[in-house]
C-alpha cells in the first residue's frame, strides 16, 4: 500500500497522472499564504537592523512607562521585530535593547507615580482606565510586595499600572528594579528567540514544503496560546491576592488591628476595677462597723 502511494506520488510528480481538483486549489491556497508571508518577512527584514532594533527598545519602553500598552501591545512589536533577525549577533542586539528599553519604561512608570501618580490616576486616561483597576493594582502589591513587581510583568493591564502604583507607595526604587529586571530578562528571550526561530525555520523550508506557511502560522499561534494560558493561570492564583478582602467580624477586626491591645487593656482596666473595689471595701468604716 505504501509502495502503491509512493508511486501515485511521483506520477502526479512528473504530470503522468493528472492533479485532482481539490489537491491543486489546496497547493495554489497554501502558495499564496507562503508568498504572503515571504511578504511580510521581507519587509520587516528590510528595515535596517538597527532603526528596527530601536523601534522595538522604542515599543516596549512606551508600553510600560505611560501606558501606551493598553492600546498598542508591546509584545506585538517585539514579535515582529523579532521575525527579522538575522544570525547571533542580530538576536542578542534586539534581546539587549527589548531589556533595556523595558527597564527604562518600567523606571520612568515609577517616576511618574512617584510624583504625579494622584494626577494621572484621576485625569480622563486614568478613569477610562478604570478604578476597579487601580484597586486591584494597589490591593496586589499591598499584598504581595515585590513578587507582584515580578509577576504582574507577564498579565495584562497590571504591567502598566503597577509601575505607576509602585511609584505612588513606599517601596523604594533599588527594590523595584531588583524585582522587575528578572522579569524583563525572562520576557524578552522568550519572545525574540520564538519570533527568530519561527521566521527562520519558514526561511529555510518554504522553497521546499509548499505548506510551510501553515507551519509559522501554527507555531505562533501555539506560542500565543501558551502565552495566553499562563496568564489565565497567573491570575487564577493570584486572583485572591487581588480581590476585595470580606470585611471580618468587628471584635476580630479591632483585635487584630491593635495585636491584642484591646483585649490587654481590658483586662487591665477590669483588674484596676477589681483593685479599687478592694481598697474601696478595704477603706469604708461603715462595713467595719457592721462586721462588729
Amino acid at each position: 500500500m505504501l509502495i502503491a502511494l509512493r508511486l501515485a506520488a511521483y506520477l502526479v510528480i512528473l504530470g503522468i497522472v493528472p492533479e485532482s481538483d481539490a489537491s491543486r486549489g489546496r497547493r495554489r491556497y497554501a502558495r499564496t499564504v507562503n508568498e504572503l508571508l515571504d511578504w511580510i518577512l521581507e519587509t520587516v527584514q528590510s528595515v535596517d537592523p538597527v532603526a528596527r532594533t530601536l523601534i522595538a527598545g522604542l515599543g516596549i519602553m512606551l508600553e510600560t512607562s505611560v501606558l501606551i500598552g493598553l492600546v498598542v501591545p508591546g509584545d506585538t512589536i517585539v514579535l515582529v521585530a523579532s521575525t527579522g533577525v538575522e544570525g547571533t549577533i542580530q538576536y542578542f542586539a534586539l534581546t539587549f535593547a527589548v531589556i533595556v528599553g523595558a527597564l527604562v519604561g518600567e523606571s520612568i512608570g515609577f517616576g511618574l507615580g512617584r510624583w504625579f501618580g494622584p494626577r494621572i490616576q484621576h485625569s480622563r486616561l486614568g478613569r477610562r482606565i478604570g478604578e476597579e483597576n487601580w484597586a486591584r493594582a494597589q490591593r496586589y502589591l499591598d499584598r504581595r510586595g515585590g513578587p507582584a513587581v515580578f509577576i504582574s510583568r507577564f498579565l495584562p493591564v497590571l504591567h502598566s499600572l503597577i509601575p505607576l502604583t509602585v511609584g505612588m507607595s513606599t517601596m523604594r526604587y533599588r527594590r523595584f528594579i531588583a524585582w522587575t529586571a528578572p522579569a524583563c530578562v525572562i520576557w524578552a528571550f522568550a519572545y525574540v528567540t520564538v519570533g527568530s526561530l519561527a521566521a527562520g525555520g519558514y526561511r529555510e523550508v518554504s522553497r521546499e514544503l509548499h505548506w510551510a506557511g501553515y507551519v509559522f502560522v501554527a507555531v505562533i499561534a501555539l506560542f500565543l496560546l501558551v502565552v495566553w494560558g499562563v496568564k489565565k493561570l497567573i491570575v487564577r492564583s493570584e486572583a485572591r491576592h487581588m480581590a476585595t478582602a470580606e470585611p471580618p467580624a468587628r471584635g476580630s477586626m479591632a483585635a487584630e488591628d491593635s495585636g491584642g491591645i484591646v483585649l490587654r487593656s481590658v483586662d487591665v482596666v477590669s483588674a484596676d476595677l477589681d483593685d479599687e473595689g478592694s481598697d474601696a471595701a478595704a477603706s469604708d468604716p461603715s462595713k467595719h462597723d457592721r462586721d462588729r
